[in-house]
């Protein structure tokens, strides 16, 4: 198949260049930074610039060596380009999502052209994807580098399955090595453990141990230790407890124990993962029930089939992660991004099989019964009206952001109401659209329209009531206008979130009065509310004075004068 640019590929790269540009772009300085995660990396990647070391990260001057250093480097470049501020921590994971959805077009254009366009949206506009994508973290680059990994791993099984030329097939497997490394500087073992299991599962449903041997390739190995060495022997020559921190505190620890205390039930993840294919939860349960019952009743030489071994591959692929994380004491949502892009990949390959079908068969006069229609047709009546609801609920909860952030609960009003309405309206024109002749064909459009309202209406009306309710930067802001020069910074019964996003907003250590650490100089304090007698208590005899209150944190500020 030629690959040579043409109008129609230009249009559908335009088409997705702005997908991303919104979806992951639009407003993504519109609040601070948000967790416990985001300013603690953010302030990492500024220390380690400011120092112009790119070995050891460090936080508040002190070696951070939880996680390894690839976010850290692409918040460097990003710093010094655009400077320290909310969303330039938050452009790499935006940048690295924009690869994703790039690396899947141009992988489906090249061995499943007719889905290229539908995978690489349906990847874009995942709840997942899009959330990840903004925030300033290490999961989207771990994801990324491990979907391109196993894309050219399976690139270069199937140019060995069809005998194309020697040098394509190992082209795709030096990045298949290349990305691993990428991965491993990203988040640690983890992305060359995922690659070995889902490998070695999907051989062993082959029965192809010769696929398996060849993998375990010396140029390839060789490069992989090229890309990940020098990082990680330098930080470990320079911080000696660097294996003891990374390696046996948070991998295996994390793994085998609630160190952290993140534990969540055994079935955490099947609901998260579900939240994190919104829009398409209900398309990819219909998919997955299809093609496991599919695979199952193919006889046993059902692997000979191209189309069989992608399906498993990607069930495998989508699965190894949930299950692997299923079993861990420690939970975090983010953990299960890497099976994003894999339940995206099922559902562009039903659908593209779909209107294949729909091609062969195409649909009865409206006049004959529903039961004369092929099986496919009668399932896609209920999919796409089942996937129409979806995106209006979508929507509807997009609407409801500003109560559900503030209350917790929908708010009785105006915006409440509006907000159903346009679900309502949403669900009756997707279904109706994608109940129509042309409804396979604009399903992935359709729904990223849906998407982009949302993301337009979380933005508009959400991010002033994120900022004002889960970012430090309002509290930061408020101490700057208080004192335009820096000034000793200390907390009291604050949570680690509010703490660490003062640091990086400030770029200044906070000393806590709870470890006894109280300045000795006059100093801004931020304590929670309504705690004035507990800090004149702990500061006998100095001067406190009130400077201001933010009710929607529980935090006040103080003045500790001499």
């Amino acid at each position: 198949m030629s690959l040579q640019p043409n109008p129609q590929t230009r249009t559908r790269v335009l088409l997705l260049v702005a997908c991303c540009g919104f979806l992951f772009f639009y407003g993504l300085g519109s609040f601070g930074l948000v967790g416990a995660d985001e300013p603690r990396y953010a302030q990492v990647a500024r220390e380690m610039l400011g120092r112009h070391d790119w070995i050891t990260p460090t936080l508040q001057g002190r070696a951070w060596l939880e996680k390894p250093v690839l976010y850290y480097w692409q918040a460097m470049f990003s710093f010094r380009l655009g400077g320290i501020t909310s969303e330039m921590a938050r452009i790499p994971s935006a940048l690295d999502a924009s690869l994703l959805v790039a690396a899947i077009f141009f992988f489906l254009r090249r061995f499943y052209p007719g889905s290229e366009v539908d995978g690489a949206i349906i990847a874009a506009s995942s709840a997942g994807i899009i959330a990840f994508a903004r925030a300033a973290a290490t999961d989207m680059p771990l994801a990324v580098t491990l979907s391109i990994a196993l894309l050219a791993w399976y690139a270069w099984y199937e140019s060995s399955q069809a005998n194309l030329a020697r040098a394509d097939k190992w082209s795709c497997l030096a990045t298949f090595y290349i990305s691993l490394a990428l991965g491993t500087l990203a988040k640690g073992p983890v992305a060359p453990a995922f690659a070995v299991i889902i490998i070695f599962i999907f051989c062993m449903c082959l029965k192809d141990w010769s696929q398996l041997k060849k993998t375990f390739w010396a140029p390839g190995i060789a490069l992989y230790l090229v890309v990940v060495l020098p990082w990680y022997v330098a930080v470990q020559l320079r911080n000696p407890e660097f294996f003891r921190v990374f390696i046996l505190q948070h991998n295996l620890a994390r793994f085998s124990q609630d160190v952290y205390h993140h534990r969540q039930p055994f079935w955490f993840y099947g609901p998260v993962f579900l939240l994190a294919m919104m829009p398409w939860s209900f398309m990819l349960l219909v998919t997955v029930v299809v093609r496991l019952r599919e695979v199952l009743a193919q006889p046993k030489h059902r692997f000979s089939y191209p189309t069989f071994r992608w399906q498993s591959f990607l069930l495998i692929w989508m699965t190894t992660p949930i299950a692997f994380f299923s079993v861990s004491q420690s939970k975090l949502p983010g953990y299960i991004l890497p099976s994003v892009p894999a339940g995206a990949l099922l559902i562009a390959d039903y659908l593209n099989s779909l209107r294949r079908e729909r091609r062969r068969t195409p649909p009865q006069p409206s006049l004959e019964p529903r039961e004369s229609q092929p099986p496919e047709h009668r399932l896609w009546r209920y999919l796409a009206v089942g996937h129409g609801l979806l995106c209006g609920l979508l929507i509807f909860i997009a609407c409801l952001t500003p109560g559900l952030l503030i209350l917790h609960r929908p708010l009785a009003g105006k915006t409440t109401y509006i907000g159903a309405v346009l679900g309502v309206l949403s669900a009756i024109v997707m279904s109706a659209t994608l109940l129509s002749r042309s409804g396979l064909r604009l399903l992935s459009r359709v729904t990223l329209i849906a998407v982009v309202i949302s993301v337009a209406v979380i933005v508009r009306t959400g991010a002033p009531i994120i900022d004002a309710t889960q970012s430090a930067y309002p509290i930061a802001e408020s101490i700057q206008a208080f004192s335009h020069e820096s000034v000793p910074l200390a907390v009291y019964g604050i949570n680690r979130a509010q703490q660490y996003g003062l640091e990086f907003y400030l770029n200044n250590a906070a000393q806590a009065y709870e470890k006894g650490s109280i300045p000795a100089a006059p100093h801004v304090l931020v304590t929670r509310q309504n705690s004035q007698a507990e800090v004149a208590a702990a500061v006998p005899g100095r001067r406190v004075s009130f400077l201001a209150s933010f009710p929607a944190q529980k935090v006040d500020l103080y003045w500790i004068g001499k």
